[in-house]
Parts: C-alpha cells; sequence; structure tokens
C-alpha cells in the first residue's frame, strides 16, 4: 500500500522494527518470528503483525520473518530505500551533538550540510563537514538536500524553516520548543527534548509514597 495510506502510527513504529531487525541480522540470524521481535523492541507481537499487513505478506507459518526481505520492505515503504541527504541548522551544543551522532547511518540518512549565524562557527569544521553561514541555505535545492535539522532557539525557528521551506525541502525534523508552520505539503516533526522528559515524573511515585515503602 502507499504511504498516505498506512496509519501515521503505524509509520511510528516501523523505524523500531527496522532497527531491531537490523540488531538481529548483526548477531547472524535469517529469520525472526514477530515475538522475538516483540521481545526485543518492546511492541506487542500482535501490533507487529498487523502493522506489517498493511505493506505486504512477509512471514512464512513456522519460520517467521526472512529478515532481510523484510527490513527491505520497510526501507521501501519509509522511502530509506536510497541515501537521503539532510541539513543541518544550528551547530551549538545540541546541533554538534547530532552531527557526531553515527545512528542516522543506520536508516541511510546522511547529513551533508550544517549552517549557522555564528561568524566564529563558520569555516569551522565538524566531524567533517564545514559550517556555512546560514545565508546560502538558498543553496540547498541546487545540493539535492530535501531534508533539514532545525536545531536553533526558538526565537529563530520560523524564520529558519521558512528559508528551509524557500530553498526546496520537503521534510523537517524541529527541535526547537514550539510550534511551526509550515505549507500542508511540507512535514515537520517537532522533538521537544525537555516536553518528553517532564512527561516521565508523572509514571513515578511521589516521594511520600517512596518513603512508606
Amino acid at each position: 500500500m502507499r504511504y498516505h495510506k498506512i496509519p501515521d502510527e503505524t509509520v511510528r513504529r516501523l523505524p523500531i522494527y527496522l532497527r531491531g531487525l537490523m540488531v538481529s541480522a548483526d548477531q547472524g540470524c535469517e529469520h525472526i518470528s514477530s515475538q522475538l521481535l516483540a521481545d526485543s523492541v518492546g511492541v506487542d507481537a500482535w501490533q507487529i503483525r498487523k502493522d506489517l499487513s498493511y505493506f505486504g505478506d512477509f512471514g512464512t507459518p513456522g519460520v517467521g520473518y526472512n529478515i532481510e526481505r523484510l527490513a527491505r520492505g520497510i526501507k521501501k515503504t519509509l522511502r530509506l530505500d536510497a541515501i537521503r541527504r539532510a541539513a543541518l541548522v544550528g551547530v551549538g551544543d545540541l546541533g554538534s551533538a547530532l552531527l557526531a551522532y553515527p545512528g542516522f547511518r543506520m536508516y541511510g540518512l546522511d547529513i551533508v550540510a550544517a549552517f549557522d549565524v555564528d561568524r566564529q562557527k563558520i569555516g569551522a569544521v565538524v566531524n567533517g563537514i564545514e559550517i556555512e553561514d546560514t545565508a546560502r541555505i538558498d543553496t540547498l535545492k541546487q545540493r539535492e538536500i530535501s531534508l533539514a535539522i532545525v536545531a536553533v532557539p526558538r526565537e529563530a525557528a520560523q524564520i529558519t524553516v521558512d528559508s528551509l521551506v524557500a530553498a526546496g525541502v520537503k521534510g523537517i525534523l524541529n527541535f526547537a520548543p514550539c510550534k511551526l508552520v509550515a505549507p500542508r505539503r511540507i512535514k515537520v516533526i517537532t522533538l521537544d527534548i525537555a516536553m518528553e522528559l517532564a512527561r516521565l515524573p508523572y509514571y513515578m511515585p511521589r516521594a511520600e509514597q517512596v518513603a512508606e515503602t
């Protein structure tokens, strides 16, 4: 089935399954059952079977899923079957950490450009990437870069996104703690690390409950 017919929640889980398959492949496995995959990624086996049913039948009764074939199918569904070039805007502490993070390559994502407004940073090389002036964001289309990561302060986030959209970027991962406005044809995913961390105390026992135990 096409991407738009697959529920968003399923799309969110597919990279999790792909990571589990890659780990199993690295361990020398050729096949994996839905239960073993569920155990490795922390998702119920029935949910995995339902999610995978949206884009084909990859399992064999009594044998399980062929890891290579299933991984290839998930990559095709997520459109990761070709290297995707990405740009990073904002090379502060978070941006520098993102440039150093090796996990993007697992999914065929390659950060090939980085931008900042700080004159002291422009021209410096971080993990093999030369930091450029944000004025050069308009060159992204010519460089066939269609994905971008935004790691700038909140007050600079919207204007950064506007520049990226004008430069032909189609997908944006935003780390700035704010809502961004973009045309409907542009997919923006916002990840607020502090907000995610703020959810955790709700699931933890209160101090007085700990004291009573």
